[in-house]
């Protein structure tokens, strides 16, 4: 069978975009760091709807446990492969430049650009032995504009991006796409603590993305239909950037 491998699947838009691949026929790998009553809710809803899902928890910032974790999961799934994957761990710890301490600055970029690494390069092995793979990266548009008070958020997720650019490259000769979604502000738990009434002012559209929109361009990237497209960033922001 094949699956698809969400980082930071448990809630918000990780939660959506497993739902949404399931609907696509694969099986889904839910990852998650702590929260595991949310990621079996997630599994359940696949399930109870006819998919298949599983739950795989590890941190995506330990090397270790990455390497621990998915070398499990390929020993007891001998006749399954990842053909997706979508690095979606992340977390925010917002601060002034001046005043963020180095413990913010590295728990961000830990998460996001050495999970992308870690994640990556595991899976990455089966994808370009069997010549086919779907890697999707959520960035952000703090990481194409910036936004203040999030220098350790826009480093990551620039870098992130800059990443996708380059192993796109690398890894098309053996049909393997590399893409990056770019969104927003979506109702999620990483923006509930914003004030979306005054923000959604500086949205062309009026409004706060849907968690299931994104999941939908994540899906159409891990399809067939996106086979030409690699190397891209794609913003869904409602006109914002």
């Amino acid at each position: 069978m094949n699956y698809a491998l969400v980082t930071g699947g448990s809630r918000g838009l990780g939660a959506a975009i497993c739902k949404r691949l399931a609907q696509q026929g694969l099986g889904i790998i839910i990852n998650y760091r702590s929260n595991e009553s949310a990621a079996k809710a997630v599994a359940d809803e696949i399930i109870g709807n006819g998919g298949c899902a599983s739950l795989l928890p590890f941190d995506v910032s330990s090397e270790k446990s990455v390497d621990t974790a998915l070398e499990k999961w390929e020993d007891e799934h001998p006749d399954d492969r990842i053909t997706v994957l979508v690095n979606n761990a992340g977390i925010r710890e917002d601060n002034l430049l001046i005043f963020m301490q180095s413990q913010q600055w590295h728990n961000v970029i830990g998460t996001t650009l050495d999970g992308f690494f870690y994640v990556t390069r595991r899976v990455l092995k089966g994808m370009l032995t069997k010549r086919f793979g779907r890697i999707i990266n959520i960035a952000s548009l703090s990481g194409l504009k910036g936004l203040p008070g999030q220098s350790n958020y826009s480093a990551a997720k620039a870098a992130l991006i800059g990443a996708t650019k380059a192993l796109a490259q690398e890894v098309a000769p053996r049909k393997v796409t590399v893409n990056a979604v770019a969104p927003g502000f979506i109702k999620s738990d990483m923006t509930k603590d914003l004030d979306e009434s005054t923000l959604k002012k500086q949205v062309p559209l009026g409004r706060f993305g849907e968690p299931q929109e994104v999941a939908a361009l994540v899906a159409f990237l891990a399809s067939n239909d996106s086979a030409y497209i690699t190397g891209e960033t794609i913003s869904i922001n409602g006109g914002l950037y």
